[in-house]
């Protein structure tokens, strides 16, 4: 099991339309590191952010993709997706409001 911190969990907030779209039912959707599980997850998510209480974490691997330069055959690197639903009397994540 690797060391992880909960800073070092949370890459980055997924903002596309889908994942915009999901964020009035409270659900927010962050990559993540891919050795990190759904219980790190969410207690990295209620430390990064104040007043907020996870209900539940839903994960997605994704594989790295098939690339070529020239000759040469190589992969991207994996990835994984976490789908974060609060509570309801949870506060919204600040970071995804205005947006």
């Amino acid at each position: 099991m690797a060391d992880l911190k909960y800073y070092d969990i949370i890459l980055k907030p997924v903002i596309t339309e889908k994942s915009m779209a999901q964020n009035e039912n409270k659900c927010y959707v962050f990559l993540v590191n891919p050795l990190a599980n759904k219980t790190q997850i969410k207690e990295a998510v209620e430390k990064m952010f104040d007043g907020v209480e996870v209900k539940k974490v839903n994960t997605l691997n994704a594989p790295g993709k098939a690339r070529r330069r020239g000759r040469i055959e190589g992969r991207t690197a994996k990835t994984k997706k976490a789908y974060v639903t609060l509570t309801e009397n949870s506060k919204d994540i600040e970071i995804f409001e205005g947006l």
